[in-house]
């Protein structure tokens, strides 16, 4: 229950340690499981002293247990061993210490480590972590490294060493961590975390040496596993020899068999770049030499030919041709004048002949009455009716002078 205090009424410090005690002694015995990380055995003492760890987050407590609970495991439990531990937790009010009794210690043996691998391999894959479409390329020449390994280690001395052979102008960002005990996860995360945070870092690789499965586990740990995948800088993982394979190296984007092998992968070998270049000038030599020699067949064999030996010969005969159809054109089109002159000719003269004029030319007269309508007939005039007549050499008036006769 909260506890009712102010500036004017605080509680004694003893107080409050004895409530947190009290608070304690609720939880009942555990069954907890950690990394031995120091151990005391001090002679003569009834007491062992130890500090148990989580290997995944940065979370220490104390466990005390009778010499008699740890004899019983001694030969086989050491600092960096995994252990599952029954204790109860307890307060020490005097000094506000909290630590673990522990009753019985049993350490984690070989094959149930990995057994709990495999069921986080599992996990882990069926959340797409070790999916290959993930995987992302390698740059071809990285121009800055970054390392994470132990201070140094012949893992190291393999990669620095093969890669500067390799490419002599390579350059390195190297963290020195460890690479086993309670220190190595929360240290490794830390390095690639910030290796990856770098710009000018192309490539990351993870190097460790061999070492049994305990020395391993570090690389096989659910928090450096999702810091990996994590990162968008490419990871080679170059953990042990070639049996070994931590779960760091399915979610690394190339895993390495060894830290020497990682070095040839990542870095391309200059020598062989230089016999490459060679190689690649000579055919591209081969192939221009070989374009320009077909190109001058090709050329050698037009300049043989008639047309380019005498090119003024088919110029000549193709004027001949055009002088023969421009005369032919000529007589064609003279032909259709003349023949187009005669039937306007013709054409006028029945005209002439048929017009009007003509008529009149002949002697005949047109009558018109005064609306200008032309007289057709005799019924059509009256007498004394006063009507227009029209020659062929102009005008005048006329007068009906009787009754009309109609013809015959």
């Amino acid at each position: 229950m909260a506890l009712s205090t102010s500036a004017d009424t605080p509680i004694p410090v003893g107080e409050v340690s004895r409530l947190i005690g009290g608070w304690v002694d609720r939880l009942g015995a555990v069954w907890v499981e950690g990394q031995i990380t120091q151990l005391s055995r001090r002679p003569g003492a009834g007491v062992v002293f130890l500090t148990l760890r989580d290997p995944s987050h940065d979370v220490s407590i104390s466990v005390t247990c009778f010499r008699a609970v740890f004899d019983q495991i001694a030969d086989v439990v050491g600092e960096g061993a995994r252990v599952v531990l029954f204790a109860k937790p307890e307060w020490y009010g005097p000094r506000g210490q909290l630590s673990l009794r522990a009753t019985e210690i049993r350490p984690v043996g070989v094959g149930e480590l990995l057994a709990r691998l495999e069921q986080l391999k599992r996990s882990l894959a069926a959340e797409g972590l070790f999916a290959l479409d993930r995987k992302r390329p390698l740059p071809f020449l990285p121009q800055c490294i970054g390392l994470v390994t132990g201070r140094a280690s012949a893992a190291e001395r393999d990669v620095l060493e093969n890669a500067r052979l390799r490419w002599p102008a390579v350059c390195f960002e190297v963290r020195n961590v460890p690479v086993q005990g309670a220190q190595a996860v929360p240290r490794v995360v830390e390095a690639v975390r910030e290796l990856d945070a770098r710009p000018e870092v192309d490539v990351i690789i993870i190097a460790r040496g061999g070492g049994s499965v305990e020395d391993l586990l570090p690389f096989s740990d659910e928090q450096l596993v999702r810091a990996v995948a994590a990162c968008t800088t490419p990871v080679v993982s170059a953990i042990g020899h070639e049996p070994d394979s931590p779960l760091l190296d399915l979610v690394a984007d190339l895993r390495a068999s060894t830290p020497t092998d990682a070095a040839k992968r990542v870095v391309p070998d200059v020598g062989e770049e230089l016999t490459r270049v060679e190689h690649l000038g000579q055919r591209a030599l081969r192939v221009v030499t070989g374009l320009l020699d077909r190109e001058q067949r090709g050329l050698d064999a037009a300049l043989s030919r008639p047309s380019m030996a005498r090119p003024h010969t088919m110029v000549e005969q193709r004027e001949e041709q055009v002088d023969a159809l421009l005369e032919r054109s000529r007589r064609t089109l003279r032909h259709l004048l003349d023949r187009a002159d005669g039937e306007l000719e013709h054409t006028r003269a029945r005209v002439v002949a048929l017009s009007p004029a003509a008529t009149l030319q002949r002697g005949y007269a047109v009558l018109q009455r005064e609306d200008g309508s032309v007289v057709r007939g005799p019924d059509e005039v009256a007498a004394d009716e006063e009507l227009r007549a029209r020659v062929a050499g102009g005008a005048f008036r006329v007068k009906v002078a009787g009754p009309v006769v109609p013809p015959a």
